[in-house]
């Protein structure tokens, strides 16, 4: 079962977001900055679960269409403030993404980062980040896994909160794997991302229609 901090997410989520300073750094994920070769100046892109923005406010200066949606108040209100006061149009939208109205079809590319669900919005959460796409479209993913447990580099401490190589490629099984792999990195992310860590880190492509 999950700890009683997960029954009640977003409460959890806006304690964090609330502190000074910026629990994850300011800086971009790195593995998204590694894949950013993938993306062209004027694509649409979403973030789910972007949180105070730092990932979607630097997709917004590499010239990128951002519509962030996140579950806690507080970081979008953060959000909302530093893209304003960086002069960057996005889209900062207050959602659930278990229950949001995902469109289809809509986006170039979604970009999950350290984005975890619970087993029973998980499948159906990440077939809407497929659905999200359209046509030859990208999912960018990175994740803790199970392994991360062992570490105390952050991530959820809930077995069922942690991915796999093989539980992504299950969800995400319509679609082209172009890389997927499980491995120990280390982690340089504000205050609460740092130190050594076991990741997941995928890309995948949706078929283009025949």
């Amino acid at each position: 079962m999950a700890t009683d901090k997960w029954a009640n997410p977003q409460k959890m989520w806006d304690e964090r977001f609330s502190r000074a300073e910026p629990v994850y750094g300011d800086a971009p994920n790195d593995f998204l900055q590694a894949q950013v070769f993938r993306l062209q100046p004027g694509m649409k892109v979403l973030v789910p679960g972007d949180g105070y923005g730092r990932n979607g406010i630097w997709l917004a200066t590499q010239g990128l269409q951002v519509h962030t949606v996140d579950l806690s108040p507080v970081g979008v209100e953060r959000a909302q403030k530093a893209a304003q006061a960086a002069g960057l149009r996005m889209t900062i939208e207050l959602g659930d993404l278990s229950v949001w109205n995902w469109p289809e079809g809509e986006f170039d590319a979604v970009i999950s980062i350290f984005f975890h669900l619970l087993p029973e919005q998980r499948t159906q959460v990440h077939g809407s980040m497929l659905r999200a796409v359209k046509p030859g479209g990208l999912v960018i993913l990175e994740a803790f896994t199970r392994a991360q447990l062992q570490h105390s580099s952050g991530g959820p401490k809930q077995v069922e909160l942690l991915y796999t190589a093989d539980m992504l490629r299950r969800d995400f099984s319509p679609a082209e794997a172009l890389e997927l792999e499980e491995i120990e990195r280390e982690l340089g992310e504000g205050c609460m991302h740092r130190g050594k860590a076991s990741v997941v880190r995928a890309v995948f492509r949706k078929h283009r229609s025949p």
